[in-house]
């Protein structure tokens, strides 16, 4: 059974950071797609950064040079680092993961079968 449990959440305040982890269990890690969502009150769920099975990384454009995703294959673990934060990155965040490389949907969340349940980010300005 796969699961995927985030942490790091937290408030911050703008210009500031965190560090977002997934913990992902019941597979084998190696071979599936992850990536990092997020969804903001009233407002569609979109894609963040996500990394392929291949290794390939994709952005969304609103966090390119600011978020960083990274997994550690050892510790079964995604991360997504977080600098410069905005008040408009206010939002819950969800891991995913998906078996595959995913190629150009990475950061499709149709694309993905697993799910966490999310860790609140609140930046103030």
């Amino acid at each position: 059974q796969v699961q995927l449990v985030e942490s790091g959440g937290g408030s911050v305040q703008a210009g500031g950071s965190l560090r977002l982890s997934c913990a992902a269990s019941g597979y084998t890690y190696s071979g599936y797609s992850m990536g990092w969502f997020r969804q903001a009150p009233g407002k569609e769920r979109e894609g963040v950064a996500a990394i392929g099975s291949d290794g390939n990384s994709s952005y969304a454009d609103s966090v390119k040079g600011r978020f960083t995703i990274s997994k550690d294959n050892a510790k079964n673990t995604l991360y997504l680092q977080m600098n410069s934060l905005k008040p408009e990155d206010t939002a819950m965040y969800y891991c995913a993961a998906n078996r595959g490389t995913l190629r150009t949907v990475l950061l499709r969340s149709y694309a993905y079968m697993y799910w966490g349940q999310g860790t609140q980010v609140t930046v103030s300005s």
